[in-house]
């Protein structure tokens, strides 16, 4: 063990556990992350730009978003991405796939298994051969019928400390809260009532960090992942892991600080590991999990989907653009991960602020009238306010602030293509690849809005669709891998390249990208509206003397050129190519 190790670690856990055995702790943690067996780096990775490429981007899924009630789910999976999307997408993450009691996933029972319903381990590793994979890594909260919280209740060790306790009588009142459910939950224990803290559902108990066993148990479950071939972990609702009477228990410094030791052991494991955070929370906070560049290696760029959204339904790009303009790049050896679907549904939070309360408010009527749903979540005074929108992202799309027109497709690829361009890696839900429509049938059947989001496709019912070229699931999959296909081969859209917002027609959102060596530059152009939009050339910097074209079209500009269009909700990704 190396001493610059030692000795950053030691600094970690004075920090978090300042009474505990601070030496005897790390040698736990180091055994716990690498067992008899493992070896650990020399030296940490150097923050740098080369843990991703243009080459990257994410497929999001569950494993049995795909099903035929004769296979196994991962099998199929593991099908659909070879036959469909190999060349296309190069990481999958796979929601949680352990077994669970609730919220699809997000209420596992058991870290250590694969849910029989969906396959074994020897089906993950063989998805893990073929594609980054991510996993999600649940570490604020289990299910209340898993054995951790039977051994609680029981009052057997170690489970017997590791769920966080409080009592109604404690000041709760600053906690800030995703759910407007209870914040605790009344159990009988051997020890007597007890009441435990549930942040998100009472069937997901929230675990204590401040016992480090805790912490230790969550190294040994990363471990097992890593072997397994993970290679991404997603860090679920980490913003919540550290809770304190009295405070708003989001946030808090020992949160920071146990993700800060999560990258010290990534930095220092022979696998490449990178660690993104699900922090569905304003900018501001968001950005923190960055840290100083020895926290998070990704996050989650949480305004981009209501911006999008909004862009795409107001067909003015002004919010979008002015929030892109003020977004500090990524920090060396940090990226985003950019998307606008995801299982859940399009967070309302992260707009706070940047969005005007009206324009909000006609999101959600336009939502609601192509039959979204909307999720409220309570407020310290006892007041509720949306948290989400529950709807397909391709439902999303079929109308506008003035109602439904033809540009449905048009309008959804362009909003798709948007996460393409900007700086970051671009990650697709399974549903927006398939251009899924809203599942009513799930809400109804499920009692829970997000199940809008949430369809399971028969398998041969999806390959008979894909099969069909007018159908909008073969025309969506086909447009959105060509353009993954041509993204991949542009230097100037890696995840680290430069990146400045252009001042443009309010119906266009503009971004120049240079490649880290500066020999590719692309203005990414694209139109929200469902006008005809002139580009003057000279508002995008076009050099007279390069030869410019269009990478999605192929169409070549003179240096003579006056003008270019932009048909409505057309992109373009204009070029520097070498003369012909």
């Amino acid at each position: 063990m190396s001493q610059n190790f030692s000795r950053r670690l030691t600094d970690l856990l004075i920090r978090i556990y300042p009474d505990h055995d601070h030496s005897e702790l790390s040698e736990q943690i180091v055994q716990a992350f690498w067992p008899p067996g493992h070896h650990q780096r020399k030296q940490g990775r150097k923050p740098g730009n080369g843990l991703w490429s243009e080459r990257d981007s994410v497929l999001i899924t569950y494993g049995n978003s795909i099903e035929d009630q004769v296979h196994k789910p991962l099998d199929l999976l593991h099908d659909f991405l070879v036959r469909h999307l190999q060349g296309v997408v190069n990481g999958v993450h796979i929601l949680p796939f352990f077994p669970f009691t609730s919220d699809d996933g997000f209420a596992v029972s058991d870290y250590y298994s694969v849910s029989a319903q969906l396959g074994d381990w020897p089906d993950i590793t063989r998805i893990a051969d073929d594609f980054h994979l991510m996993s999600d890594l649940v570490l604020n909260h289990v299910s209340s019928q898993g054995l951790w919280f039977n051994n609680y209740l029981q009052g057997k060790p170690p489970h017997d400390r590791f769920f966080f306790e409080a009592t109604p009588e404690d000041d709760l009142q600053p906690v800030v809260r995703p759910r407007t459910t209870p914040l605790l939950r009344q159990v009988e224990t051997s020890r007597g009532d007890r009441h435990v803290w549930c942040t998100f559902s009472h069937d997901q108990i929230d675990l204590d960090f401040r016992n480090p066993e805790v912490l230790i148990e969550m190294l040994r479950i990363i471990r097992l992942h890593i072997d397994k071939g993970v290679r991404i972990l997603r860090l679920d609702a980490v913003a919540f892991i550290w809770k304190e009477v009295g405070t708003t228990s989001i946030h808090l410094p020992q949160t920071h600080a146990i993700v800060q030791l999560l990258r010290l052991l990534c930095d220092f494991t022979t696998e490449t590991v990178v660690l993104l955070t699900e922090t569905n929370v304003p900018r501001t906070e968001n950005l923190s999990y960055f840290g100083n560049r020895n926290e998070a290696h990704a996050v989650y760029n949480f305004p981009l989907p209501p911006l999008i959204l909004h862009a795409m339904q107001s067909g003015t790009a002004r919010y979008l653009r002015d929030w892109q303009a003020a977004m500090p790049p990524a920090q060396l050896g940090c990226a985003y991960l950019n998307f606008t679907a995801s299982h859940d549904g399009i967070g309302m939070r992260p707009a706070e602020g940047l969005l005007p309360p009206e324009e909000k408010a006609r999101m959600i009527d336009t939502v609601r009238n192509l039959g979204g749903l909307v999720s409220m979540r309570a407020l310290p005074d006892g007041r509720e306010e949306p948290y989400e929108l529950n709807c397909a992202f391709f439902e999303a799309m079929r109308a506008t602030f003035d109602g439904e027109d033809q540009f449905h497709l048009a309008r959804f690829i362009c909003s798709q293509t948007i996460v393409m361009s900007l700086e970051g890696i671009p990650a697709f839900y399974i549903h927006s690849l398939l251009a899924t429509p809203n599942d009513h049938e799930a809400v109804e059947r499920r009692g829970m809005n997000r199940a809008i989001n949430r369809h399971r496709w028969h398998y041969p019912d999806l390959l008979s669709k894909l099969a069909d070229p007018g159908s909008d699931q073969s025309r969506v999959l086909s447009e959105m891998s060509r353009r993954l296909r041509i993204r991949a081969q542009q230097s100037a859209f890696h995840p680290n390249a430069t990146q400045f917002t252009l001042r443009l027609d309010e119906r266009v959102f503009g971004i120049w990208r240079q490649s880290l060596d500066r020999s590719q530059s692309i203005f990414a152009l694209h139109n929200v509206s469902s006008d005809h939009v002139q580009i003057n050339p000279t508002e995008v910097n076009l050099i007279a003397e390069e030869t410019w074209m269009d990478a999605l079209t192929g169409e070549v500009f003179g240096a003579n050129m006056s003008e270019f269009s932009l048909a409505p909700y057309q992109c373009r990704w204009i070029t520097n190519a070498p003369a012909v």
